[in-house]
């Protein structure tokens, strides 16, 4: 079984965040960027199937300051093959459209049976990344799952529906899955299995074509939100509360 994650980074939301002089994009002078939050759980989900049924995991990332510890990190976690897509940075790919093709472009060299990706991230503004690069791979999609069992050629996964409901779907091989949550937390990582990592695995550098962003969602600006007034907080029964809440909207001429 060959298994490919597919791992984006994203800005640090913890770090302050600055728009640049165009207000159409991101300041990436001192920008963050960190691992995509449920692409870990890809990545889990990856190393569980592999313990269970043998194969092997691959790591792709986009170059950027942040690339080589987080595909040092996978390998640590036991991901086999580490690539690095070079030449294009977090910048130069600012929709999952212009990404997903760059992925598409390497994936279709290694052949996967199964690709894996968070379901989500929250740069996303122009859809998720998995099923774009399902529809360029020329293969199916199921996202938002939240366990995956191997068959002969088919997969068995879990999909989550608002309400707590949970569908088992059958999907056949080769496939792209968006992962929600994996069947087992990330597995915690010591610093000191990274290092070693750093000294026995290796990262593949593949040059990546000019990315094509035709067809992107166009940003026209950027702004931070303004500071809103204090909220007022209505105190006392149900009955007094309900009263207030009709004066404040007669006031306002809701009501």
């Amino acid at each position: 079984m060959n298994i490919a994650v597919l791992i984006k980074l994203v800005p640090d939301l913890v770090e302050e965040l600055e728009i640049d002089g165009s207000g159409t994009a991101l300041d990436t002078t001192w920008l963050r960027l960190i691992i995509n939050e449920v692409d870990e759980h890809a990545l889990e989900q990856a190393l569980l199937l592999k313990e269970r049924s043998g194969g092997t995991v691959t790591a792709l990332t986009l170059e950027g300051e942040s690339a080589e510890d987080v595909l040092f990190a996978a390998a640590a976690k036991g991901a086999d093959r580490l690539i690095r897509l070079t030449g294009t940075a977090f910048e130069d790919a600012p929709s999952n459209h212009a990404l997903a093709r760059l992925f598409a472009g390497v994936l279709g060299s290694l052949e996967p049976d199964l690709v894996l990706t968070g379901v989500q991230a929250h740069d996303d503004l122009d859809g998720a990344l998995g099923p774009l690069v399902a529809e360029e791979l020329g293969m199916p999609y199921v996202g938002y799952l939240s366990g995956v069992t191997l068959e002969d050629g088919t997969c068995r996964v879990n999909k989550e529906y608002p309400g707590g409901l949970v569908a088992e779907i059958k999907v056949t091989l080769p496939a792209v899955l968006g992962i929600q949550a994996s069947e087992e937390p990330p597995r915690y990582l010591a610093i000191s299995r990274i290092r070693q990592a750093m000294k026995s695995a290796s990262v593949e550098d593949v040059e990546a074509p000019e990315p094509d962003v035709t067809g992107v969602l166009d940003v026209a600006s950027m702004f931070t939100p303004e500071v809103g007034e204090t909220a007022t907080m209505l105190a006392g029964p149900p009955d007094e509360v309900a009263s207030q809440i009709v004066e404040v909207l007669t006031e306002r001429g809701v009501l």
